[in-house]
């Protein structure tokens, strides 16, 4: 019989996902679910987005460039510009989602067996991408305890080795919701310069800052052109995760030169996508106004109701919309699968993301979900009791 790729053993399963078919039985079985656990927003997106879909007069759907659209690409450079970022539309490449620009990213900087620096916890599916390119992570462990602070940078300094070729942030943070300082932001990017490392930054979540701060972006600081790459999508930003548009945004030409080669062997980005995405550039200023004023009302319920249970911790977000919280068991997983397969008050459970998946150290997290505050106030009040009552009678 013929075997799977040791690449393909090692390929981990999603923390988000992978209590789908749980999900699926308990919707059999009637049972409503309230979804904390992916970071799918229930904002509607934008109007001139869809609009732009639907005015269309295409007659061919044919290819685009490989590296996106060129009136996308300099709307973006608008966009960044306006963001005090300064770049033009040839220092951009569309990718289809983030996840394709950090796999093409990878793919372009590092070889098998050579590491990249990531604080930790993270998204998920940055070990999925390094393990599809054979990359090591290397983790700059953060604790709840602070609030997920970013280590100090004698921290990162100690995990350099020969192998090292990047530090990899998400600046304000999935699952943590933390940000990062403009100080902070600035001795990486020293920290980069001095070892001659790239300093990538994933900021799909930039406009979602909180509590009067500000987001600095890597490719504010001055001197870091030749180190800095940003990924970006419009995913969270427009509530378009359906698009599936991301992009990859540097001022190194030889990065940008590779990068397109991969781009190249995938064709091209989807048109009507890149279409809708160009669109929601125009989006007014009032709709995030809107949304983040939501999310702020969403994070402050959330929190006050968690921290009304006895024996949880949770770290007080300041940008995106996560927060991990610290529950008095022992394994999450079998904790997120028991809520769908055997609890509910009502018909009604909820369906979370057992943490250790964004941790590359080994049995880390293991006492911890992810939330996504994407549900209305309402319900969010309605899942945390729904959690409360389940911690009352689980037993591990």
């Amino acid at each position: 019989m013929p075997t799977i790729s040791k690449k393909g053993h090692k390929m981990p399963a999603s923390p988000i996902r992978k209590l789908v078919p749980y999900a699926e039985q308990a919707i059999e079985d009637g049972k409503h679910i309230y979804y904390l656990n992916i970071g799918q927003p229930d904002i509607k997106t934008p109007e001139v987005a869809i609009n732009a879909v639907k005015n269309s007069n295409i007659d061919i759907l044919s290819y685009s460039r490989s590296q996106g659209s060129e009136t996308y690409r300099k709307k973006l450079a608008a966009y960044y510009n306006k963001h005090d970022i300064t770049v033009i539309h040839e220092d951009i490449i569309v990718t289809t989602g983030a996840s394709e620009a950090l796999q093409f990213l990878f793919s372009s900087i590092m070889d098998p067996e050579d590491e990249v620096i990531i604080s930790e916890p993270f998204y998920a599916n940055y070990i999925a991408f390094s393990t599809a390119t054979g990359v090591n992570v290397v983790p700059a462990i953060c604790s709840i305890d602070d609030n997920f602070a970013l280590p100090s940078i004698e921290t990162f300094e100690s995990l350099i080795t020969p192998k090292t070729k990047a530090i990899l942030i998400c600046n304000p943070g999935n699952p943590t919701g933390t940000l990062y300082s403009k100080e902070e932001i600035e001795q990486l990017a020293a920290l980069a310069i001095k070892h001659d490392l790239f300093l990538v930054a994933d900021e799909v979540y930039r406009e979602f800052i909180y509590d009067g701060e500000t987001h600095y972006s890597i490719m504010q600081v001055d001197g870091i052109e030749q180190h800095a790459v940003i990924i970006d999508s419009v995913s969270k930003r427009y509530s378009m995760c359906g698009a599936r548009v991301g992009f990859l945004v540097s001022k190194n030409k030889m990065v940008m030169e590779t990068v397109l080669k991969f781009a190249q062997a995938r064709l091209s980005p989807p048109t009507f996508a890149q279409i809708a995405s160009e669109a929601a550039l125009d989006t007014p200023q009032s709709y995030f106004d809107e949304v983040i004023h939501e999310y702020v009302e969403r994070r402050n319920i959330l929190i006050a109701e968690l921290q009304k249970i006895e024996g949880i911790k949770v770290a007080k977000p300041k940008g995106a919309f996560y927060c991990i919280v610290e529950l008095p068991v022992k394994n999450t997983d079998k904790f997120a699968q028991w809520l769908l397969e055997k609890f509910d008050i009502d018909g009604e459970t909820i369906m979370v993301a057992p943490a250790n998946g964004f941790y590359s150290t080994p049995d880390v997290g293991l006492n911890q979900i992810r939330i996504a505050y994407v549900l209305n106030k309402e319900s969010l009040i309605k899942a945390v009791h729904i959690l409360k009552e389940a911690l009352k009678i689980y037993k591990d």
